[in-house]
């Protein structure tokens, strides 16, 4: 077994001190997590009553209704960053520099502002009276030029053997691009892309700033305006709606991971046939259905070395 260059194999103290390190570590984050359960014990925010308030059915149906509101702007922005991203990716390899320079600079402009700058201008300049579209449309610019990049980098890494072959058949460079080039980077760059639709998920919090009304302007609204025994519910409140985005950004990991398991099982490519033993009856009856325009099909043609009877 060969050592790694990057990684020397740890001897038997190193793993010993390892492993002490990390249950000292381990034990360190249960203290905490000890104090910090009991001081909130102590100012009341884990009493039943803080948890009770998500058995009315107002709260309830103020959680789905800011549910659906963050799945309508997730989508609209994830299919608004990939459809941007391909466009910019292609616009950013073209061969005509006008068209690579307007890419570029559309690509590095909004990657370097800030992603809330970008949503906010939407909504005050052009969108103020419809706030979710001036999030789908923010998130859209900027992760669309961030899956640009990442597009880019995936067409870039097909081998170059590739493309030259596939213009070396006739294919014009839409057909060598959209047929040769893009499958491949984005197989190969699936888990990236899938990564930062997790991020843009998460960005469509930021739609309380400009009062949409998602699950972290629900959250403010539920914790700010429900009394508790003299206090507001905000430790619950973040909680649960923690565990809301959190299973929503596993929910899509695992939708990657299976699209990810399903291209691998994919069969491609043409299947290779078993050759034959020498003599045997599949070889003889490859011959015998050999196109007679092709030559003879059998040894009992006269020929050279047949011999007649």
């Amino acid at each position: 077994m060969s050592a790694s260059v990057l990684f020397d194999a740890p001897g038997p103290k190193a793993r010993v001190r390892n492993r002490i390190y990390a249950v000292i570590g381990v034990l360190a984050i249960l203290a905490l997590l000890a104090v910090s359960v009991v001081r909130l014990g102590d100012k009341g925010h884990l009493a039943p009553e803080m948890w009770d308030i998500f058995n009315y059915a107002g709260i309830r149906q103020n959680i789905a209704d800011a549910l659906l509101a963050t799945l309508k702007a997730f989508g609209l922005a994830a299919v608004g960053s990939l459809v941007l991203g391909v466009l910019l990716a292609v616009a950013r390899l073209s061969d005509h520099k006008p068209v690579r320079w307007v890419a570029t600079g559309i690509i590095e402009v909004f990657r370097s502002l800030p992603l809330l700058i970008t949503i906010y201008a939407v909504w005050v300049a052009f969108l103020a009276d419809y706030s979710m579209w001036a999030l789908a449309i923010g998130l859209s610019i900027y992760n669309g030029c961030v899956q640009a990049e990442v597009l880019r980098a995936g067409v870039n890494a097909v081998p170059r053997g590739q493309r030259e072959a596939a213009y070396a058949l006739g294919m014009s460079k839409t057909q060598v691009m959209t047929s040769v080039l893009l499958p491949q980077a984005v197989r190969a760059m699936l888990p990236t892309i899938i990564s930062q639709l997790v991020v843009t998920l998460k960005d469509t919090s930021l739609g309380y700033m400009i009062l949409y009304p998602e699950l972290l302007y629900s959250a403010q609204l539920i914790a700010s305006n429900t009394l508790v025994n003299g206090q507001y519910p905000y430790v619950s409140v973040i909680v649960v709606f923690g565990v809301i985005y959190i299973a929503l950004c596993l929910a899509l990991s695992s939708l990657a991971t299976w699209i990810e398991k399903r291209g691998r099982r994919a069969k491609t490519g043409i299947a290779v046939t078993h050759a034959g033993v020498p003599g045997s009856k599949a070889e003889l009856e490859a011959e015998l259905t050999t196109d007679p325009a092709d030559g003879p099909s059998t040894g009992h043609a006269d020929g050279p070395g047949s011999t007649k009877n």
